[in-house]
């Protein structure tokens, strides 16, 4: 008898078909690489949303960490972020949700972070991969500088290749769905 594919495999294989590429890649960081992963491809789409942001919640609250909102850097977040507010909502225990913009706006509120975040919120930063961990802790950085606690980093994929440590070396816990690891071992 096979044994019946769970919600959490489901995903790491959509992400794996969908979001995962082989050959020569420049990434953001400036580093190359011979496989990309591009988890919009995913995170983006209907039967992507419906699994990452119930698996994402479930994730975050097993942490204890206690979150008030849920959020990070434009626009790799944005996706995974609002499904975990969905999610979340629709669980009866709401996180709330924002983004961080990339650089403050020239106009208007001048704001960097914008949706639902406040001054004080417990905050999950959310990735949706991590290489270097740059991003990360950018969105880290401007969190704490608009007054709010950062208690986590959350992300759909840990590339492994040191993003984690440079977020831990802050004092920072990371939580990663899946690894590039585990999900190179569903691409040809």
């Amino acid at each position: 008898m096979i044994a019946p594919v769970t919600d959490r495999e489901a995903l790491v294989r959509l992400i794996a078909a969908r979001s995962v590429k082989r050959g020569r890649f420049t990434l953001a960081s400036g580093r190359e690489s011979d496989f990309y992963v591009d988890c919009r491809l995913t995170t983006m789409s209907p039967d992507g949303l419906v699994l990452v942001g119930p698996l994402s919640l479930a994730a975050l609250r097993a942490t204890g960490w206690g979150a008030d909102s849920v959020g990070g850097l434009t626009l790799g977040a944005d996706p995974v972020s609002y499904a975990i507010a969905y999610a979340s909502q629709l669980a009866g225990e709401p996180l709330r949700c924002f983004t961080v913009r990339k650089a403050p706006k020239t106009h208007g509120s001048g704001r960097r972070i914008e949706g639902s975040f406040r001054a004080g919120d417990r905050v999950v930063v959310i990735e949706d991969t991590i290489t270097t961990g740059g991003s990360a802790l950018d969105a880290v950085d401007a969190v704490a500088r608009e007054g709010g606690h950062v208690v986590g980093v959350y992300t759909l994929v840990d590339r492994e290749e040191g993003g984690r440590e440079a977020i831990t070396a802050r004092g920072i816990p990371v939580l990663a769905f899946t690894t590039a690891r585990e999900l190179l071992t569903h691409v040809p």
